[in-house]
């Protein structure tokens, strides 16, 4: 039997409502981890890429064992680590005479894995062995561009599958509006060959055009590398349909002291507070005193001239 735990405090239990199936979720954050035995450039290239996605990224320095992502029960301590960091993507880097410099790109749901994706480094360099002009470099947290050159991102499955993985990684926050003038980068994706992709960090530089979009410049700033794909594994069907499920609609905010009938339609319930209207203080020169007084001496003069004409017939 499985124990279902209950918050016991109000901090507990906002953690897990914060980490609880959301309809607009948060931004995906990254787990950064390696195994056992790693490289020099294996290691420069997980700090590049944390240092790309600082803002919402976790890096585990240690040596990881166990962790073996493409085997059935090796990746039991990786999502065991997805669910205490509440990340939802996660790079992985290994070293072994077999696949060096190998890095595994994948995605959970429910902190399950969802996807993977294993790739080969090579002819890697660092940010550090480009010049440019400092004042141009990318600022933490931008949004960037994705320029993917080549048909094999459109034809060949492993290609589009590393499409996707790549996207999901490095694009940041999910938002509706964009100003030209924060975006200062570009992620470029060529595809050498059916297995192979050239990677590289560049940013921006706007220049004068002569018109009101001005004429950009790609300013190569790193790091760069060449991605070869050694393994992938696709979600199953089922899962795929599970993850990609969306509301129809959002739901509506609630409204106060409304209520809907079948034959009136829309009823509304209009609360007034007491007027007291007894004790208000009335002056005398209110429009309907003077009416009333008016009224009176109406009345009082036509007696009057009736009580004349009696007299006046009596005798």
């Amino acid at each position: 039997m499985l124990k279902i735990s209950t918050p016991k405090t109000a901090k507990s239990k906002r953690v897990l409502e914060k980490r609880a199936p959301k309809l607009v979720e948060n931004g995906k954050k990254t787990l950064i981890l390696q195994g056992t035995k790693t490289s020099n450039i294996l290691n420069s290239v997980l700090t590049e890429i944390y240092h790309l996605k600082r803002d919402s990224a976790v890096r585990f320095t240690r040596k990881n064992e166990n962790i073996r992502p493409f085997e059935s029960g090796g990746e039991t301590s990786l999502e065991f680590f997805s669910l205490k960091t509440d990340c939802s993507l996660f790079v992985f880097g290994s070293h072994s005479k077999k696949r060096p410099n190998n890095i595994v790109i994948g995605r959970t749901y429910d902190h399950h894995i969802y996807d993977l994706v294993e790739v080969g480094v090579e002819n890697f360099k660092t940010m550090d062995s480009f010049s440019y002009e400092k004042k141009i470099a990318p600022h933490v947290g931008s949004k960037p561009f994705f320029a993917f050159i080549g048909e094999g991102f459109e034809s060949i499955e492993e290609l589009k599958h590393l499409k996707e993985v790549l996207l999901d990684l490095f694009r940041g926050e999910v938002v509706e509006n964009l100003n030209l003038a924060g975006v200062d980068r570009v992620f470029v994706c060529t595809a050498v060959s059916s297995n192979r992709v050239f990677f590289t960090h560049c940013a921006l530089r706007l220049k004068r055009s002569g018109t009101i979009v001005p004429r950009m410049e790609l300013v190569e700033v790193g790091p760069s590398m060449d991605l070869v794909i050694r393994r992938h594994r696709l979600p199953n069907d089922s899962l795929r349909k599970e993850a990609m499920k969306t509301s129809a609609e959002k739901p509506k905010k609630k409204e106060k002291n409304v209520s809907r009938d079948a034959v009136q339609g829309k009823i509304g319930k209009i609360y007034i507070p007491d007027q007291k209207v007894g004790g208000m203080a009335l002056s005398n020169k209110v429009k309907g005193l003077k009416r009333e007084r008016r009224e009176s001496k109406l009345k009082n003069s036509a007696g009057d001239h009736r009580s004349k004409k009696q007299k006046s017939d009596s005798n």
